[in-house]
């Protein structure tokens, strides 16, 4: 919005002569150019239509701060002189982009995460005309459609009711969401071939704290190391004959309990 942009109209008369080159937007005529008439250039007023005559020729017409009202289908007709007043026309559409005032931005994000949490985020568009089309990743990959949150797009006030797309993400984080620890969200942005916009967050998993594995190892370690002792003294008591021999073993394996 506000550009200016020259539209062409190529054409081979083929040996004619040119009798008219006409333009219309959405079935209305706004330029005209007849060689023949004296000023040779015509101009008709159309919403969204200012035409730079200085700048417009039988080959082509130049806009000048085109707007949203200039979105629509173009239409170019060129005819030969009589007798033949043989007729060639093409369309072409053309649309006109407010771009979006701001970059896609991520909400609700937490900075760690563990296996089994929910992740619940959005992503919200800056305003623009038309909204912004946007898309949630998990790790570069497209997400799941079962994940993604559609929402109301919010259009704001007169007098360009500007257009604020909004998309969320909800999933129970599992092993294989974090690659060597980390997960990574992306929401991209875009409007046709003209906008590419993205946002990307990265968290972390939260491990258990390596002391705590240390000592959980060490009081396991310590309960086998002490049920095996007693084991192996029961079993030598069993094979013992003599009491004197069974009367030492009980008291050294009372000792130990």
């Amino acid at each position: 919005m506000g550009d200016s942009i020259k539209l062409e109209c190529l054409y081979d008369m083929e040996g004619e002569a040119l009798y008219s080159v006409k333009w219309y937007k959405d079935g209305s005529e706004f330029y005209r150019y007849v060689p023949r008439d004296d000023p040779p250039q015509q101009t008709f007023p159309l919403v969204g239509i200012t035409v730079n005559v200085h700048n417009s020729t039988n080959s082509h017409v130049t806009l000048e701060s085109i707007n949203l009202f200039s979105s629509g289908k173009y239409r170019c007709e060129a005819s030969a002189e009589a007798p033949s007043f043989q007729t060639v026309a093409d369309n072409s559409e053309m649309m006109v982009v407010v771009l979006p005032d701001s970059d896609p931005a991520i909400t609700g994000a937490n900075p760690r995460y563990q296996i089994g949490d929910h992740v619940r985020v959005n992503c919200t568009s800056g305003r623009s005309k038309p909204a912004v089309h946007l898309a949630w990743y998990i790790n570069s990959e497209l997400a799941d459609p079962a994940f993604v949150r559609q929402y109301p797009t919010i259009v704001s006030f007169a007098p360009d009711h500007l257009e604020t797309s909004v998309l969320g993400l909800e999933f129970r984080l599992k092993p294989k969401h974090f690659r060597r620890g980390d997960l990574k969200l992306k929401c991209l942005g875009t409007i046709s071939n003209v906008y590419w916009k993205s946002n990307e967050e990265s968290m972390e998993a939260d491990k258990p704290l390596k002391s705590h594995i240390l000592e959980s190892r060490k009081t396991e370690l310590s309960a086998t190391t002490r049920a095996d002792r007693v084991h192996v003294l029961t079993v030598m008591a069993s094979t013992l004959r003599s009491r004197e021999s069974v009367s030492r073993l009980v008291k050294y394996w009372t000792l130990e309990v």
